[in-house]
C-alpha cells in the first residue's frame, strides 16, 4: 500500500500541549505540537518551529494513564523501548490523548494492511510454495 506525500504529511491536530520535563524538579513546559498521520512533532518555540523533536507513531506502544482533574487531562505516551513521556492538556479543548490514540490505531491498521499485501504479493510471486500449501490442505 503506497501512500501519497499528502497522506504522509496530513496534519491531524495542531496546538499547545504541556510536557513534563525530565529534570529533577519535573516542571511542566508548554510546547507547540503538530500531530500528523505518521508522527507527533514537539516544538519548544511556537514561532520558529525549529529544533523540534519528532516522535514517530511506529515508536509509540500506547497512550496510557489517562486521568482527568478539574482543569487538566493527564496522559502518558509509552514508547516501544518502554520510555514514558508525560503530558497534560486543558480539559476544555479537544483532548490530545484521544486524537493521538486514534492516530496510533489508524497507523497500526495501515501498517497491518501493508504487511498483509506485501506477504500476499510475495506468496503469489513464488507459485511453488503455494502449490505445496495446497497439497497439504485437508
Amino acid at each position: 500500500m503506497k501512500m501519497s506525500a499528502a497522506e504522509i504529511s496530513q496534519v491531524l491536530k495542531e496546538g499547545e500541549l504541556e510536557k513534563r520535563s525530565d529534570s529533577l524538579l519535573q516542571f511542566w513546559k508548554r510546547k507547540t505540537c503538530v500531530l500528523t498521520t505518521d508522527s507527533l512533532n514537539i516544538y519548544a518555540d511556537t514561532q520558529k518551529r525549529s529544533k523540534g523533536k519528532e516522535l514517530k507513531l511506529q515508536s509509540i506502544k500506547k497512550v496510557d494513564c489517562v486521568e482527568r482533574t478539574g482543569k487538566f487531562v493527564y496522559f502518558t505516551i509509552v514508547t516501544t523501548d518502554n520510555k514514558e513521556i508525560d503530558f497534560r492538556c486543558s480539559g476544555e479543548e479537544n483532548c490530545w490523548n484521544a486524537v493521538i490514540t486514534m492516530a496510533l490505531i489508524d497507523y497500526q491498521n495501515r501498517k497491518a494492511i501493508q504487511d498483509f499485501k506485501t506477504r500476499q504479493d510475495n506468496e503469489s510471486a513464488s507459485p511453488g510454495l503455494q502449490e505445496r500449501r495446497m497439497a497439504r490442505a485437508p
